[in-house]
């Protein structure tokens, strides 16, 4: 098979697709790789470490896609990117359709097979190639709330630790899942004042069990997140209904209860956002004003930590590439369930049932 992996060119992206120890295997495997050059600069990997691995280095996007069976990538094409796909192609990436239409359009219109990322379960049920950018979102979702805290960035002036004689920060997270968890263990770390929220006892109770002295849990309903939002320095959206649109927990009357300069940071923003003033950011321009609440909605956030990302996801993806590739697209979805729960969109046919009943497909 050939294998395609182009530059990423979503802005402030530094994610590349694959490895060269991945390309390596591909081609011990009798596969063609096609990378395109500088595709994995932003993560401080040379093309000649792509050569020395048996892959071939091509010119432009328009190389890999005219002649790859198979495209790898991180992010969903862009719509420079729509013209070049074609029927027959399979594209294995993170395409978050529930929250954009015209995208999901345009793979339809397209004729192509789009796996995503995002709805793959492996054999335990997990979601195995979210996980690992979402501990990477979770743990940057704290560092970046510190930061937009500042008072330069238009926050309250908070730290989040306090110092003696001063209270820490108030840190409400709104879902227990991988980025909830993984932000409360990084802000227990500055020794915020936090709290999770979630709606799965079990999960709670789980939580409870593993998180140190200064994480609390509480049920998650209308009432609870009313008043968190009111004692919140900081608030971190982190709810996930996998495939479908994020729904939307915080309204924006709520962010009247919010004190002037605290901030959110949704998470959830790939899947739609679960803040009802939420929109798409880029790291360029990260943050927005409503209510007086600084908003951080960065659609990308593991791209700004490109090195690390890439390695994360790229372990948590070769053996699904491996297989796409060794058996073939279609005898590899039609043989392996986790496969066939990452199938969004066959031959230009949608067949995930929550993209379909969001858009009335």
């Amino acid at each position: 098979m050939i294998i395609g992996v182009p530059r990423e060119i979503k802005q402030d992206e530094y994610r590349v697709a694959m490895l060269p120890a991945c390309a390596e295997e591909l081609h011990d495997r009798g596969h063609r790789v096609l990378i395109e050059a500088g595709a994995g600069l932003g993560s401080g990997l040379a093309d000649h470490a792509y050569l020395q691995a048996g892959a071939e280095i091509v010119a432009d996007a328009r190389e890999v896609y005219s002649q790859a069976e198979l495209i790898v990538k991180v992010k969903e094409p862009l719509p420079e990117e729509w013209p070049l796909l074609r029927r027959g192609q399979a594209v294995f990436t993170y395409f978050h359709f529930a929250a954009d239409r015209k995208l999901t359009e345009a793979m339809v219109d397209s004729g192509a097979t789009c796996l995503a990322y995002e709805t793959l379960r492996d054999d335990r049920g997990r979601l195995s190639l979210l996980t690992p950018m979402s501990e990477v979102a979770g743990r940057m979702s704290i560092q970046e709330g510190a930061k937009f805290l500042e008072r330069p960035q238009m926050g309250r002036g908070i730290l989040l630790g306090g110092v003696p004689g001063v209270a820490p920060a108030h840190i409400t997270i709104l879902g227990g899942g991988v980025v909830g968890a993984n932000a409360a263990k990084i802000a227990a770390g500055f020794q915020a004042d936090v709290t999770i929220l979630d709606v799965n006892l079990d999960r709670l109770r789980y939580l409870d069990d593993i998180m140190p002295a200064n994480v609390n849990v509480l049920f998650s309903d209308r009432h609870t997140i009313s008043e968190e939002l009111a004692l919140a320095d900081l608030v971190i959206g982190s709810v996930l209904i996998p495939g479908a649109k994020a729904p939307h927990l915080v309204r924006k009357d709520d962010l009247r209860r919010m004190r002037h300069g605290s901030v959110i940071i949704d998470v959830a923003i790939d899947q739609g956002g679960c803040i009802e003033t939420s929109r798409p950011t880029t790291h360029h321009e990260p943050t927005f004003i409503v209510e007086g609440v600084v908003h951080y909605c960065v659609t990308n956030m593991p791209g700004a930590v490109g090195r690390t990302s890439t390695f994360a996801l790229c372990n948590a993806t070769l053996p699904w590439i491996l297989q796409l590739a060794d058996r073939g697209i279609d005898a590899a979805v039609d043989a392996a369930p986790p496969l066939q729960a990452a199938l969004n969109i066959r031959d230009g046919e949608v067949v995930n049932p929550a993209v379909a009943e969001t858009f009335g497909l």
